[in-house]
């Protein structure tokens, strides 16, 4: 996920959200820790990641537990080397009861790149909401480029 690298534009910005956003709904750990530098800083909600193998290995653990996952990613600002999301996705998880609940997390991220395109550092802030499956945005077949997202979720 490199190119595009900066100082960005507008749409170079847009292009690398998008491949961020596509890269990250593979739910490869591996595939996914490519696009970061090989010293990356990370500041996941209360967990903070240094390098490639403890995103991997956050990563991994966070898709073990997030079934179903779907996210997607929109361009809120960005400068010459940084780049800040508004991001949404969804997932379940199986209750001990025999039971399904669905989440919505909702939050923003906070992206900086190097010269080569990699992203240095990576702060994201989310809040999980339950949601029932008739609540769902992302279900299977949605095109989430497209979906329409209501003010009152923005």
């Amino acid at each position: 996920m490199a190119p595009p690298v900066p100082p960005f534009t507008a749409e170079t910005a847009f292009q690398k959200v998008r491949a961020g956003q596509d890269l990250w709904n593979t739910r490869d750990p591996a595939r996914v820790a490519l696009a970061y530098a090989p010293d990356t800083i990370w500041r996941n909600r209360d967990t903070f990641i240094k390098g490639r193998a403890a995103v991997i290995e956050f990563l991994t653990k966070k898709w073990e537990k997030e079934n179903g996952y779907m996210l997607r990613k929109d361009l809120f600002a960005f400068t010459d080397n940084k780049i800040a999301v508004q991001f949404f996705y969804e997932w379940y998880e199986d209750k001990s009861d025999g039971t399904r609940q669905w989440y919505r997390t909702y939050g923003l991220e906070d992206w900086t790149f190097n010269k080569e395109g990699l992203m240095e550092k990576r702060h994201m802030s989310g809040n999980d909401v339950a949601i029932s499956d008739a609540d769902r945005w992302f279900k299977d077949g949605v095109d989430v480029n497209t979906l329409t997202i209501g003010p009152e979720h923005l």
